[in-house]
């Protein structure tokens, strides 16, 4: 049996919310963790914590290349897990996001994790051993209105992960997916920022929505009932890393289990019925 102390493990988006919980709960249980975060300030943060951090931006080939170079040369090439977390929720009506837009929330959220995904995996391989966590959403099952960018770069993410899974099959490399509801995080802060950077609310036939919108962004504390804490998700994170049989999907919070559920049952037409009202 390997110990946690012996298995090296990348964690992405760790400035706050889930990733920074996940990075102090598996310190915690030996695991040698590696941080990272875009911004320097947050590294900077980080390294004062205590964590061993890094400076990654997802939407930077280079910056992934050198972040994952360093991590292989103090662990002598080894990398037993990756938690892929850094993501971002652009808001906004599909006909109000532009090519740029939906580009960006891409690049980070989709094209920034499967390349970083990509180099791990031959490291993985040759070791014959590894865990490649991802953690989507309940938006990756299912779909709400005026979240359309975030919802179609979870839906990607789900498909290429269910796809990497069948194809390591037998290798040792395990791929799972997480499945989070409302959790607390910056996530609502982050996403007040891109909905008033890239939407222009007031030439929109959305406007009234986005009103709304921005008053639930901007609510303190918990904005839906049913928020968790980032702990909910670490949870899963223990069990898809030390599980022998780790499951191809974790849901956390009732509303995943619930549209898990309604998407199975029901037609497309009621689960839309649902999905207005929500």
């Amino acid at each position: 049996m390997i110990e946690n102390d012996e298995k090296p493990i990348l964690i992405t988006g760790c400035s706050s919310g889930i990733g920074y919980a996940a990075a102090k709960a598996l310190k915690a249980r030996g695991y040698q963790v590696y941080t990272s975060a875009r911004r320097e300030a947050d590294v900077a943060r980080l390294s004062a914590d205590g964590f061993t951090a890094l400076q990654l931006d997802l939407d930077d080939s280079a910056s992934i290349e050198s972040a994952l170079t360093l991590i292989l040369e103090q662990t002598g090439g080894r990398l037993y897990a990756l938690f892929n977390n850094g993501a971002y929720g652009q808001p906004g009506a599909v006909e109000d996001l532009s090519r740029e837009v939906l580009r960006a929330q891409f690049e980070t959220n989709l094209f920034g994790w499967h390349e970083l995904t990509r180099r791990v995996i031959p490291v993985m391989r040759r070791q014959g051993a590894g865990r490649i966590i991802q953690n989507s959403s309940v938006l990756g099952l299912i779909a709400l209105p005026y979240r359309g960018a975030y919802t179609a770069s979870k839906y990607a993410l789900e498909g290429l992960s269910d796809t990497l899974r069948l194809e390591l099959h037998g290798s040792g490399v395990h791929v799972c997916l997480i499945e989070p509801g409302p959790i607390e995080s910056r996530f609502r802060a982050n996403s007040l920022v891109m909905v008033k950077k890239h939407i222009d609310i007031e030439s929109s036939l959305h406007r009234e929505h986005y009103r709304t919108t921005l008053a639930r962004l901007e609510k303190p504390g918990a904005a839906v009932p049913f928020t968790l804490p980032p702990d909910a998700v670490v949870k899963r994170v223990i069990h898809a890393l030390e599980s022998p049989r780790p499951q191809a999907r974790y849901y956390v919070t009732l509303p995943t289990y619930l549209f898990g559920n309604l998407k199975r049952l029901l037609s497309s037409r009621a689960l839309d019925w649902i999905c207005h009202r929500v």
